[in-house]
């Protein structure tokens, strides 16, 4: 029996949800389409993971909002290890259900035309810059239901403009903390480095724990124009009753560069796409992704590089360490199309089961389709070298230590090469709450 995936949402809701938030138009009228595209388009289909028993419609969607934080020694005891409270960034927003409880940006950023804002103020003030990104280049409305549904129900989300020629040198931290465990997340995220600038962003998703089934479906889209470089790090921690679908896509053009740093750790059943086109001629991108998994949760993530141009450059590298009886699945896709002469495409996929219950599956895919190119790839799927934990062991260490050394080594070539320091901090830290 699968799950009915059939809303009960319609257009009558739709245009009062629209309407409420004073949203231009043609935002309107993609809700409308994309709600009626819903209907008729497939689920997405992730290779050995069946999703048609998920939940994907048990949800709350009407607005909830969180109380405001009117300074940031007012934060709530959940977010305070997102921050060095020493060294509070100067940028920052914190999303709480689907209001913003806290905003700010320097006025230096601000009078170099930086935009760094929630979605909905983003459509209300810069209508025409968000309608040339949102769901045209990088995900499209009808690439799935599930795509349809989030572009007929986005309820918050970010939107994030650097001009030409801006470098911010400073991240830009969001933190979308889905407090109320009956709030649905469509949640939907925009960031554009026009050309030769540079940034870095840092983004957080949190929920608090809870029985109550929700969902998250979350679209997240990245440009960097010629001779831009994002650097995009992220922890996922949603709780185990939310189900998941999460499309990260990111499209670079000339000597442009994306480098993702992810931290996967969601307690619940997820599926992410992680999926970067490198346009442009001497164009580059680092997808690097841990993930823990725990509990009876089932995973699926892909991470995919397609190279057009000219001497782009793409590397993957992904780990896993499972617990208890969790599944997880790694996809590893580097594709060169015909004509991306020069290009350079490795990908490496590890998996470490520390329970006989355990699954893993890591598949390398190169689809090479230009003859002029390197590539390279590498996967394993294996169980804890009982001779290490002998080592260790028979040096004093208990056994759960012993494994949590294990856990933290094998986890280390991506953590450590995370570019972006608080990344690596929170990540550690989530790490060490899901291992005890």
């Amino acid at each position: 029996m699968t799950v009915e995936t059939k809303l009960p949402y319609d257009k009558q809701y739709i245009e009062s949800f629209s309407s409420d938030r004073k949203e231009p138009e043609w935002m309107k009228e993609l809700r409308l389409h994309a709600l009626e595209k819903a209907d008729q388009l497939e689920m997405p289909k992730p290779d050995k993971t069946n999703i048609t028993r998920w939940n994907f419609t048990k949800f709350r969607h009407d607005y909830i909002p969180g109380e405001k934080i009117a300074s940031m020694n007012e934060l709530p005891e959940l977010l305070q290890e997102y921050f060095d409270q020493d060294n509070i960034p100067e940028n920052l927003l914190i999303q709480r259900n689907q209001s913003v409880a806290y905003s700010t940006l320097s006025e230096e950023l601000k009078e170099k035309g930086v935009i760094f804002t929630d979605i909905f103020t983003a459509l209300e003030q810069h209508g025409d810059l968000v309608k040339k990104y949102f769901m045209t280049d990088a995900v499209s409305v009808d690439q799935n239901r599930l795509t349809a549904l989030h572009a007929a129900l986005v309820n918050s989300g970010a939107f994030i403009y650097v001009p030409k020629n801006v470098e911010i040198e400073v991240p830009l931290q969001i933190v979308f903390w889905h407090e109320d465990p009956s709030a649905a997340l469509f949640n939907h995220v925009i960031v554009v480095a026009d050309e030769n600038s540079k940034l870095t962003v840092v983004e957080n998703y949190l929920s608090s724990a809870s029985e109550e089934e929700t969902v998250a479906n979350i679209v997240e889209e990245v440009f960097a124009h010629d001779n831009a470089k994002i650097s995009f790090g992220a922890v996922d921690h949603l709780s185990s009753k939310t189900t998941t679908y999460l499309n990260r896509r990111g499209v670079a053009y000339e000597n442009a560069t994306i480098d993702w740093a992810l931290g996967q750790m969601n307690d619940g059943n997820t599926v992410s796409e992680n999926i970067t086109h490198l346009i442009g001629n001497g164009s580059s991108s680092n997808a690097n992704a841990v993930t823990v998994g725990r509990g009876k949760q089932i995973q699926n993530f892909t991470a995919n590089i397609v190279q057009h141009g000219k001497g782009s450059d793409g590397f993957i590298l992904q780990r896993g360490v499972m617990l208890e009886g969790a599944t997880t699945i790694f996809n590893a896709i580097g594709k060169i199309e015909h004509g991306a002469i020069k290009a350079n495409s490795e990908q490496e996929s590890r998996l470490l089961m520390l329970s006989p219950n355990a699954r893993g599956d890591a598949n390398p895919i190169l689809l090479i389709e230009e003859n002029d190119v390197t590539a390279g790839h590498a996967a394993s799927v294996g169980r804890v070298d009982p001779i290490q934990m002998y080592y260790l062991m028979s040096r004093g260490l208990p056994k759960d230590d012993a494994e949590r050394l294990v856990i933290h080594g094998f986890l280390a070539p991506v953590v450590t090469q995370l570019p972006i320091e608080s990344v690596k901090k929170q990540l550690t830290q989530v790490i060490e709450r899901k291992v005890y």
